[in-house]
């Protein structure tokens, strides 16, 4: 069994991860951290006390992180020192916090995504393989949309893809488009399009619980690992 600990515990994702967690007995949650931005956090969920202090994450095997870079950094610092393995789902880290993950990664096992949906994941698969069979004889662009309380634009998880499109098409991801509407979760595609046609990959998540179940995956992957940096391709095994 793998004693979880999860940060952010009253936003949505912190619940959503919680309660699917309470429901997998591969787990037993043993942590929940909130931040002093929110003083009217109960003391405790599922029987289980929150806490502001990131050392009460001492005694988990794997800390699962949705917050913000700020947060993630100092909570990162508290999983070194506890030798936690850690789940990093937040996005809009700078190439500095970044490097500190990696760094971080030589002493904790860490699963670092931009998106922790298998769904998503797959589709990062399939850019690859698109990309790779479209070249440059192929302009891309991509569209990304998300809730309007969404601070990072473009997201995280268009990034990755124009990334992936970019590394294996040996080309350039004309425009990205971000759209801020409602409480959409999250939409993503991208396009090829030559003279002749165009090619479009989408993913569209209909709940949060994608991500909150992927992050249990990812949990699992590192239930054996001592030390080293993954992402979802590695726990899926799509490399």
């Amino acid at each position: 069994m793998i004693k979880l600990a999860v940060s952010g515990c009253c936003g949505r994702m912190g619940q959503r991860i919680s309660a699917l967690s309470l429901k997998d007995k591969s787990f037993k949650l043993s942590a929940l951290l909130e931040g002093q931005a929110r003083p009217d956090s109960p003391t405790q969920l599922h029987n289980v006390p929150v806490s502001y202090n990131n050392d009460a994450i001492k005694g988990a095997k794997v800390l699962i992180e949705f917050t913000t870079p700020e947060a993630t950094m100092l909570n990162l610092k508290a999983c070194v020192k506890h030798k936690v393995n850690m789940v990093i789902g937040t996005t809009g880290l700078d190439k500095k916090q970044i490097a500190e993950i990696k760094k971080a990664s030589k002493k904790i096992a860490i699963v670092f995504s931009s998106n922790m949906s298998v769904g998503v994941n797959l589709v990062f698969a399939l850019i690859k393989r698109a990309s790779q069979v479209t070249g440059k004889d192929y302009a891309m662009s991509l569209v990304e949309m998300h809730h309007i309380h969404k601070k990072d634009a473009p997201s995280g998880t268009a990034k990755t893809m124009a990334e992936i499109a970019e590394q294996f098409s040996k080309s350039k991801v004309k425009n990205i488009e971000s759209i801020r509407e409602g409480e959409v979760i999250g939409d993503h595609t991208i396009t090829f399009e030559s003279p002749v046609d165009l090619i479009s990959i989408r993913h569209n998540a209909k709940t949060r619980d994608i991500f909150a179940e992927g992050s249990l995956v990812a949990a699992k992957f590192l239930g054996k690992k001592k030390t080293g940096l993954f992402n979802m391709q590695d726990v899926l095994g799509l490399q």
